[in-house]
């Protein structure tokens, strides 16, 4: 009989009411192209304190062209800032001051200002940009622009691209290394490449691409670990005819040291703090599953150790900084987040 994970993991689970928006054919067709992709461009979650405040989370509403912002001690949005066209990506800057929201049909970047909840400035970029992360000085900011195979690089002092950078096809995720001399940015491939994904490392100090990497099917997001020395590339198998997987890489070779097999159609990857763990939200954990799920992987043995059921469709996921909880955007459902107070069992 095989072993069985028993989840021992309090969960709780509340709601953001979401209003619809209508959709307009142009925006149709893009939606179809990126569910070809098996990309999900809904609800990106990213977690920051604010003036010794509890802190907060920003989810993206793509419908309603708008973020909530959510205070994590009480699990209520406190307010509701507009952005532009379908917002996609969102992270916020390293002295918490800035949120940084891509707007993927209005090809541009809101910047808003957390004390005021408002927007201060609008960056125009490349064309169908995802996602977005902030250098650790907060000087810089990387976009991927997913229709145009590039990486926009903007000064957050000017608010203006300083430079477009030509990465793999059809880039989405990217994360800038702890020390902020790497960017990684994982290229999904597209159909011309059969999917093949791929990782291009950008050195920042001259802002070209100094390697590329051979991930796996469909890479779409990448996180490092906090010391730095490894890349957790997801790969999204989004045909179901292949293994989804998590890439580990060295970041002092660039090469690939191990891959992780997780459920199918992973939408999100997140590490622990102490970077003893790796959160994959799971689509499909299961053939028969309904719901969404969390894979918790061992970063010692690199190996799904836990996995956590939440909500339907899970899109979005992020560590608190005391690593205490994860927060989960469930596309299909409310809202969940996974309390960790308590070991996982398993049984027989």
């Amino acid at each position: 009989m095989k072993n069985k994970s028993i989840s021992t993991i309090s969960i709780d689970t509340f709601s953001i009411p979401l209003p619809s928006a209508a959709m307009s054919n142009k925006a149709r067709r893009e939606d179809t192209l990126i569910r070809a992709f098996g990309i999900t461009t809904l609800a990106i979650l990213i977690l920051v304190s604010v003036a010794g405040a509890a802190p907060f989370a920003y989810v993206t509403n793509s419908d309603s062209n708008n973020i909530s912002v959510i205070d994590t001690a009480t699990n209520k949005v406190t307010a509701t800032v507009d952005v532009g066209e379908h917002p996609a990506g969102v992270t916020v800057s390293p002295d918490g001051k800035k949120v940084y929201v891509v707007n993927s049909r209005s090809n541009t970047v809101s910047v808003i200002n957390t004390t005021t909840n408002k927007v201060i400035g609008t960056v125009k970029v490349g064309i169908y940009p995802q996602k977005v992360a902030v250098s650790p000085d907060g000087n810089k900011a990387y976009v991927t622009d997913f229709s145009y195979g590039t990486v926009s690089i903007i000064d957050t002092t000017t608010n203006k691209v300083t430079a477009t950078l030509k990465v793999g096809n059809f880039p989405f995720g990217v994360a800038v290394s702890p020390d902020g001399k790497k960017v990684y940015v994982a290229n999904s491939g597209g159909d011309s490449t059969n999917f093949t994904g791929t990782v291009s490392v950008i050195d920042t100090a001259t802002d070209t691409v100094a390697a590329t990497i051979h991930t796996g099917n469909n890479s779409l997001g990448v996180a490092f670990s906090p010391d730095g020395t490894k890349a957790y590339v997801m790969n999204s198998n989004i045909r179901h005819d292949s293994t989804a997987t998590i890439s580990v890489i060295d970041t002092s070779t660039n090469e690939l040291t191990a891959l992780v097999s997780v459920g199918d159609i992973p939408c999100g990857v997140a590490v622990s703090p102490d970077g003893k763990k790796v959160y994959v939200a799971i689509q499909f954990p299961g053939p028969n599953s309904l719901t969404g799920a969390v894979d918790i992987i061992d970063t010692a043995a690199n190996k799904v150790t836990a996995t956590v059921p939440v909500g339907r469709a899970p899109c979005g996921i992020a560590v608190t900084s005391d690593g205490a909880k994860v927060y989960v955007v469930n596309c299909a459902s409310p809202v969940s987040y996974t309390h960790l107070t308590l070991p996982t069992k398993r049984i027989v």
